[in-house]
Parts: C-alpha cells; sequence; structure tokens
C-alpha cells in the first residue's frame, strides 16, 4: 500500500503529513507494509527542507522532520502510489487535471478521513504559528481515519 500527500510546494503540510503518518505507522508495526511520501504541485522548493516552522511545530510533538526534501508530482506518481491526497482544493483540481486516463488510485482530500468532507487543511505560510499548531491537529485526525482504511484493506500478514 502506498500513501501520497500533496500540497503547493511541499514544504509545510504534506510533508507534515508525511512524518505523522509515517509514525503511526511505526506505532502500528506497519512501517513495512505502507510505504508513504509527500510532494507539492510545484517545483518552487524541491530539494529544500520543511519549513523551520513547521519542523518546530513538529518536534514540539515529537516528530523529526529533517530528513525530508521537498519534491515535484511527478506523473509516474498516478501509478506508483494508492492514494494521492490533497490538502486543499487547488491541489486536488491539479491531480484531478493530471490524472491519466485508467488511473485507479484513490485521489481526494486528505481531510476526508477526519470526517470532514469538503474541508481543506489550510496553508499556514503566510500566518502565525498558531497555523503550524492547527494544521497539526487536523492531519493528526485525518491520519488515524486514514490508518483505520487502511488497515482495514491490509491482508493480514502471514
Amino acid at each position: 500500500m502506498r500513501v501520497l500527500f500533496v500540497c503547493l510546494g511541499n514544504i509545510c503540510r504534506s510533508p507534515t503529513a508525511e512524518g505523522v503518518f509515517r509514525r503511526l505507522l511505526e506505532e502500528r508495526g506497519l512501517a513495512g507494509r505502507v510505504s508513504v511520501d509527500s510532494c507539492g504541485v510545484g517545483p518552487w522548493h524541491v530539494g529544500e527542507a520543511p519549513d523551520p516552522r513547521a519542523r518546530e511545530a513538529a518536534a514540539r510533538r515529537g516528530l523529526d522532520l529533517s530528513d525530508l526534501r521537498g519534491r515535484q508530482l511527478a506523473d509516474a506518481d498516478f501509478e506508483r502510489f494508492d492514494y494521492l491526497l490533497a490538502m486543499d482544493h487547488d491541489n486536488l483540481a491539479e491531480l484531478e487535471r493530471r490524472r491519466p486516463a485508467g488511473c485507479e488510485a484513490r485521489i481526494g482530500l486528505f481531510l476526508e478521513f477526519a470526517e470532514r468532507p469538503g474541508e481543506a487543511v489550510p496553508d499556514p505560510y503566510f500566518g502565525g504559528e498558531g497555523g503550524f499548531e492547527r494544521v497539526l491537529d487536523l492531519i493528526e485526525a485525518a491520519s488515524r481515519g486514514l490508518l483505520a482504511e487502511i488497515e482495514a484493506r491490509l491482508e493480514p500478514p502471514s
């Protein structure tokens, strides 16, 4: 099972989601069965570490995002991943626009897994510190819901 989190530049929301979800997978013993990545729809931050404010907010919750680096969405991602989860409506529209014919991946808003249909994870980039904490709260809630769905889909280990 493969999950890709998608935001605009891959320095705030999507790497935070990657870090949170990886930790949940490790806690549940599923890190070897589910792979996780993140990307941005644009090229602005390719190769860069997550925003320092995102890293600091994550560190306050025991998450280390320092090893993550920004990358841009690639056409191959639509075949490589089972889930492509957008942080907001603009990112979702870009995923839908680029979705190739026959793509079977589940594409949608990440917050659907937090039982918040139609809602977006707000971009904290131009806001204050509180925005990064709010993003973490939303991502943690959606990650728990996503984990529950994936656990239900995975076959028991043999």
